[in-house]
């Protein structure tokens, strides 16, 4: 019965993430296909530029709370049946939740790069991430003007985080979050390879106040 608690774990995690916000906001506004438009990627930078800054910061929020979800409802569902093993079946719906995020069953498996619910599983953990994803994201906005270094710091931030929380014994971090914490990373950065070529040879998109300079 553990290994169907698990199953479903991960479900709940890609099919919230695989909710395909960016599309539909985009979609519902201005009638473009998301897919079709700048990066092609579904998540708030790519609807910011596709739409605007209400639709992108939207969005945004919208893609935290589908990996906020799918921790809340694993933790509601299986708590109490799970016990000690709880950790691990958040860590797997987080996991999941990125993974459906940027290979969306509903898009023909094509998405985002995870940020969001990434940041999102994150903050069900441990709220303070959010708040410190915020700030990480709009300083990189203000000052760096590309999305996709504040990804890769975020997708670097969230395992740190959880390690220095455990190395201090925080009540309720546990190991599962630091490997959940660093897959999620590398599924982030997996998807932003053509982000971190453009960032080699210097041509990667600028956003923000720093495009306009």
């Amino acid at each position: 019965m553990t290994a169907l608690y698990f199953i479903l774990s991960g479900l709940i995690g890609y099919i919230s993430g695989s909710i395909p916000f960016g599309f539909i906001y985009v979609k519902l506004t201005t009638g473009k296909d998301l897919r079709n438009e700048g990066s092609g990627r579904t998540g708030g930078t790519n609807s910011l530029r596709a739409a605007g800054n209400a639709v992108g910061i939207f969005t945004a929020f919208s893609d935290v709370l589908k990996g906020l979800a799918a921790v809340l409802l694993t933790r509601y569902l299986f708590g109490d049946t799970l016990g000690d093993l709880l950790p691990w079946a958040e860590a797997f719906a987080g996991i999941m939740a990125v993974t459906g995020h940027n290979w969306s069953i509903f898009l023909g498996f094509k998405g985002g790069a995870g940020t969001g619910p990434n940041v999102g599983w994150a903050g069900a953990i441990w709220w303070p991430i959010i708040p410190i994803a915020f700030l990480v994201m709009l300083f990189m906005y203000i000052a760096v003007g590309m999305a996709s270094v504040a990804s890769m710091s975020m997708a670097a931030i969230i395992p740190i985080v959880f390690a220095i929380l455990l190395a201090l014994g925080t009540d309720g971090v546990h190991i599962a979050y630091v490997i959940g914490g660093i897959t999620t990373g590398i599924i982030v950065l997996w998807a932003l390879r053509p982000n971190i070529k453009r960032l080699l040879t210097g041509n990667e998109r600028v956003v923000g106040p720093r495009s306009k300079k």
